[in-house]
């Protein structure tokens, strides 16, 4: 088993809408990878020289080789394709939507809402993704190195929060964020009232959107 590559990027591109392809070439030889766009968007220089971890598979007879940016990413990655129903596009979709330890909380805590925000994941997948990984998850992340944040709003407070932050279109990168920053930074109370973590959410998304664009 090919367990990681190290070699120069020979190129990235785009097949399709959930399709990225990147080209590493080690010792003369070129391997073309199944990579998720998260990981493609760091790999913009050609002639770098990256180490890529990677999962190989045989699908319809062909044998299919995935790199990810790092060991858990690529470990979540072979715990998502054991859910009955997830294939390998859906998976990377999940990686692509949420950052590695946010897919891990989303999981484990069963925040649906969140896991609905990935493009063909609805609320049956969703809730199938929780079932069967939970446990498995709990018990990954502490050899991983990923663990539950303690803050952010209150559970019967976070579902309206993330509802009206997705319906205002942030994705749930920048909502995990926001919500982070708000409870560590900021300091709001978990119980504070919704339309306050709404508020401070807001707040801290429109700044730094506007660094964004300034920048």
């Amino acid at each position: 088993m090919i367990s990681y590559l190290k070699g120069i990027v020979a190129g990235v591109q785009t097949v399709s809408a959930n399709r990225t392809i990147l080209t590493l070439e080690v010792n003369g030889m070129g391997y073309d990878l199944q990579i998720p766009q998260r990981l493609a968007s760091q790999l913009s220089n050609t002639g770098d020289v990256v180490q890529i971890f990677t999962h190989y598979q045989i699908r319809e007879e062909v044998p299919v080789l995935y790199g990810f940016s790092s060991p858990g990413e690529r470990d979540l990655f072979r715990h998502l394709l054991s859910v009955s129903g997830i294939g390998a596009a859906l998976a990377i979709a999940l990686l692509d939507t949420l950052e590695l330890p946010d897919l891990v909380q989303a999981i484990i805590a069963a925040n649906i809402n969140m896991l609905i925000q990935t493009p063909g994941v609805g609320k049956k997948t969703a809730e199938r993704l929780c079932l069967e990984l939970k446990s498995k998850l709990i018990e990954w992340r502490k050899s991983a190195g990923f663990f539950v944040a303690t803050g952010g709003p209150a559970p019967g407070i976070l579902e309206e929060v993330q509802l009206t932050l997705f319906a205002l279109g942030y994705t749930p990168h920048e909502v995990s964020h926001a919500l982070h920053v708000v409870s560590e930074d900021i300091g709001l109370d978990k119980n504070a009232y919704v339309e306050d973590w709404i508020k401070q959410a807001i707040a801290h998304l429109s700044s730094s959107e506007q660094v964004t664009v300034n920048s």
